[in-house]
C-alpha cells in the first residue's frame, strides 16, 4: 500500500446519506436566548457545540451559467449543489485536513445529502480538476458521480459561505430532529482556498440569524408553536445563493434576504467597512 492510500484509508470515510425535511427562519439576535432556552429544555446540544457555536465553511461549485444557482431560484422539484465542507477553524485547514465532498439534492419536499471524507487536497484535485483520487471501494459510485457533474456541467469554483453555527439534536420521540442557529453569515467570490486568510462579506443581515430545522419524517408541533411565539419567519434563503445576489453574480430575487449594501446606491462592496468582515 502506498504511503498516500495509507493517509487515505486514516482520514477517508465511506459514503454518508441524509434525507431529511428542512424548514428555515429568520430570527432576531434579541431573540436567540430564547430559542436556546427552548431547544436546550428538549434537545441535546451538539457536542462540537461550544460558546458562539463552531466555524462552517462551504466552497461551491456552479457552472458558468449559474445552472445551480438558477434551479433554486426557479424552484425546480429535482435540483443539486456540489460543495467541499470543513468544520473548524479555517486558520488550522492543510492539504492533509480531512473535509467533505457533498452533493446536496432536493427531490420534491425532501433534502438529501450524500457525502464522503477526504483529506482537503484530494478534494480540490477531484472537483477541481474531474481526477479520480485515491479511494475507498465503496466511495468509487459516489466520487464518479462527482467527475461526471464537474465534466458534464463545466463545474467550477463560484462562492464560499462561512458561519459559525449552534446545533441541537433531539431524542426519545424526536430523534432525528436537528435544529441549528447560524451566526454571522458570511461570504465571499474570489480566492477559493478555505484556508485563505481574506475578508468575508456579511450576507445576511448581523443582526439576524439563520435557523434550520431538519426532520426525518415530521417537524413536532412544539418546535413550530416555538418558531410562532417567537414571530420567526419562515424562508427559502440559501446561503450560496445569497452569496451569489450579494456579490452581484445575479439580479436579486424574491428570496434574497437584504443586506446593508441594498440600501446603499451604487455602493462598492470591497470598499465599504460595513460590508467587509474578517471571518
Amino acid at each position: 500500500m502506498s504511503q498516500d492510500a495509507g493517509h487515505l484509508r486514516r482520514t477517508a470515510s465511506a459514503l454518508h446519506s441524509f434525507n431529511r425535511f428542512e424548514i428555515k427562519y429568520l430570527l432576531s439576535y434579541e431573540e436567540v436566548p430564547k430559542l436556546r432556552e427552548a431547544l436546550r429544555s428538549r434537545m441535546e446540544a451538539d457536542p462540537f457545540t461550544v460558546r458562539g457555536g463552531y466555524p462552517v465553511a462551504s466552497l461551491y461549485y456552479d457552472s458558468a451559467s449559474l445552472r445551480y444557482y438558477w434551479e433554486k431560484i426557479e424552484g425546480l422539484h429535482f435540483r443539486r449543489k456540489l460543495r467541499i465542507r470543513n468544520y473548524g477553524d479555517r486558520h488550522e485547514l492543510t492539504d492533509e485536513t480531512p473535509v467533505y465532498i457533498e452533493i446536496k439534492q432536493r427531490v420534491n419536499r425532501v433534502t438529501q445529502k450524500r457525502r464522503v471524507k477526504v483529506p482537503y487536497l484530494l478534494a480540490r484535485k477531484l472537483c477541481d480538476e474531474a481526477v479520480l483520487i485515491d479511494h475507498l471501494p465503496e466511495q468509487r459510485p459516489f466520487l464518479e458521480e462527482v467527475m461526471g457533474l464537474v465534466e458534464g456541467h463545466g463545474l467550477r469554483p463560484t462562492a464560499i459561505t462561512a458561519y459559525n453555527r449552534e446545533a441541537y439534536l433531539g431524542a426519545d420521540a424526536d430523534l432525528g430532529l436537528r435544529v441549528t442557529i447560524d451566526h454571522r453569515v458570511r461570504g465571499r467570490d474570489r480566492d477559493f482556498h478555505l484556508g485563505a486568510e481574506v475578508e468575508n462579506r456579511l450576507i445576511i443581515p448581523p443582526h439576524k440569524t439563520i435557523v434550520e430545522v431538519k426532520a426525518n419524517e415530521r417537524v413536532p408541533y412544539w418546535v413550530t408553536d416555538t418558531a410562532a411565539s417567537l414571530g420567526m419567519a419562515v424562508v427559502r434563503v440559501s446561503k450560496y445563493c445569497q452569496s451569489i445576489e450579494a456579490h452581484g453574480q445575479a439580479p436579486r430575487s424574491v428570496f434574497h434576504v437584504p443586506v446593508e449594501e441594498d440600501y446603499a446606491v451604487h455602493s462598492k462592496p470591497e470598499h465599504s467597512e460595513a460590508a467587509a468582515q474578517v471571518s
